[in-house]
């Protein structure tokens, strides 16, 4: 009896980490969005900071970016159990940021200009050559400016995940948000210190001495990954931003009916036509949830100018007052 019953309890932990496996794999497949640009975002956050410090801050933020999911994990667990219905909305406002955060990028070089990227890019290597600048206290506002834009990436991250696995038993839903939480706090910051390291990588290979085959291969394979590492920056912030219309549109999409079935209609006719038709399908439907991310990210900015405006014109309409 003792026999089967322990037999029927691993049966059931197998079966319960079987739907874990699973639906963690769909929930990371669902936050690629954010993984593209989580990625750029924090290679480009330890920009400007000394190669032998570079690792450390990675490091700091990583842990950082563990205890911003230590606090989010919890919280959305008590959201999907508490108020269930929360899932949606929160979700579908994930998914609208994701959209907003995408158009602005886009939208940067017109809201921003040259001089003011130029300024910017100038205070920091005026901070590194200057003796009087506190480097360390540079460093810490580095750590916790990337730890402030991660747990905003975590949270939309933990929102993409609840949402695939909130109609599953609790304990999946624990293990799932847990286990895609440490893989993407992981993968994300393992990569990104692989990706800073990248030029020192090519720098050491290119030093290497000798007439032999293998050291002309390592001097070139040196100088290959200088001249690629910027890239692959700008690689991986296309890509994330192009994943974040993808995810963050389908997200929208799917929390519209009308217009998830529209969608559905579109790539099942697209599905119809002879040879490419499964290829078809597929881009259809990313298309249009591609679209759908853009029109709603541009809403959404668009929203925030105008409410930005109108504060800016009732503070000068204060300060008017006053000095009236």
């Amino acid at each position: 009896m003792a026999g089967s019953s322990l037999l029927a309890l691993l049966d059931d932990i197998a079966t319960i980490l079987d739907d874990v496996s699973v639906m963690t794999k769909v929930a990371a497949k669902k936050t690629a969005g954010v993984l593209g640009d989580d990625l750029a975002l924090n290679a480009q956050q330890v920009t400007g900071v000394n190669a032998d410090r570079e690792l450390p801050v990675v490091w700091a933020v990583a842990k950082g970016s563990a205890w911003n999911k230590a606090i989010l994990v919890p919280s959305a667990l008590a959201i999907s159990a508490l108020t269930p219905w929360l899932v949606t909305p929160l979700l579908m406002l994930g998914g609208l940021y994701l959209c907003y955060e995408g158009v602005e990028k886009l939208a940067h070089k017109f809201l921003h200009s040259e001089a003011e990227d130029e300024a910017h890019h100038a205070e920091l290597t005026h901070a590194l050559e200057d003796p009087s600048v506190d480097l360390v206290a540079l460093e810490k506002d580095k750590i916790k400016g990337a730890v402030r834009t991660d747990f905003i990436l975590s949270a939309e991250i933990i929102v993409i995940s609840l949402g695939v696995v909130a109609s599953a038993p609790f304990m999946t839903r624990v293990m799932a948000l847990v286990g895609v939480g440490i893989i993407m706090t992981v993968g994300v910051y393992g990569l990104v210190a692989g990706i800073v390291k990248l030029d020192d990588a090519g720098l050491f290979l290119t030093r290497r001495t000798g007439d032999s085959g293998w050291a002309r291969f390592q001097r070139g394979l040196g100088t290959g990954l200088l001249k690629g590492a910027p890239y692959l920056m700008k690689f991986l912030s296309v890509a994330g931003t192009v994943a974040m219309f993808l995810v963050g549109g389908g997200i929208i999409a799917h929390g519209i009916s009308a217009l998830h079935h529209g969608i559905e209609g579109l790539a099942h006719h697209a599905g119809e036509v002879s040879v490419i038709g499964g290829l078809l399908g597929g881009l259809t439907s990313a298309l249009a949830n591609i679209v759908v991310g853009l029109v709603a990210g541009a809403v959404a900015l668009l929203l925030v100018l105008a409410v930005q405006r109108v504060m800016k014109r009732g503070g000068k309409a204060g300060a008017s007052n006053t000095n009236g």
